[in-house]
């Protein structure tokens, strides 16, 4: 067996192969229990809506849902109603998320949307706001109505930094989005699409004044429903 390695953040057990992005890519935080981080993470085997603010926007038919559904690994189902413009978005109750250049942090979700040239969605870190897609706060991911392109953006006080399609989405199809923090290299907040090498982008507007919370959802872009499926979340700081 080869030997377990601890490789910045991670505990990469097996890997043998010295891989840049196993070993700049944060796959999970080591004994996640003591006091070396604070961490939210959800597979979403179970789903309680008091556990979240809701926002929804139900002019069309029927109502917006949140469930789980089935799927290996556990999946929570969104579902918006029907008309244009409906929507749903969930941000995790209180604001417990902090971050910092001295402090190491790392988010990351796996997640899937029914039309994506057809919705507005975003999933991330970000203030507690009634408009998540028009935040002024937060480092997220997000994609707008009309486009497959998703972004990145890393936002302060409504002046943030974009990074454009840094993936393309495809109808019904899981990505994974992850980005992280570290000290050691404190002038750049890192992204990562399907766990591919990390891409460095500046922190000039990483939103160092506010606690953050987790938070996604969706907008249709055109009467009819629109889902968005998310696999599992996590975030994780360095106490």
């Amino acid at each position: 067996m080869a030997n377990p390695h601890f490789q910045n953040l991670i505990l990469w057990a097996g890997n043998n192969v010295a891989t840049k992005h196993k070993k700049d890519l944060p796959m999970f935080v080591p004994y996640p229990s003591d006091q070396t981080y604070y961490m939210y993470h959800n597979d979403f085997f179970t789903y309680n809506s008091g556990d979240w603010t809701v926002t929804t926007t139900e002019a069309g038919t029927g109502s917006a849902s949140e469930a789980i559904t089935s799927g290996a690994g556990g999946h929570l189902l969104l579902t918006n109603a029907a008309g244009d413009n409906d929507l749903d978005f969930l941000q995790l109750k209180g604001e417990a998320f902090k971050l910092s250049t001295s402090k190491r942090a790392y988010f990351s979700a796996r997640f899937k949307v029914s039309d994506v040239d057809q919705s507005d969605f975003v999933i991330g870190l970000g203030i507690t706001d009634t408009t998540p897609l028009d935040t002024t706060d937060g480092v997220f991911f997000i994609s707008a109505d009309g486009d497959a392109g998703l972004d990145f953006l890393v936002e302060k006080d409504n002046t943030n930094t974009s990074t454009e399609d840094v993936a393309t989405m495809a109808d019904d199809t899981f990505i994974t989005v992850s980005f992280f923090l570290d000290p050691d290299r404190s002038s750049q907040v890192y992204y990562s699409v399907n766990n591919a090498d990390p891409v460095g982008v500046t922190n000039a507007n990483l939103p160092d004044d506010e606690e953050l919370t987790v938070s996604f959802g969706i907008q249709n872009g055109e009467a009819a429903a629109k889902t968005m499926t998310i696999d599992y979340v996590v975030a994780a700081v360095e106490r």
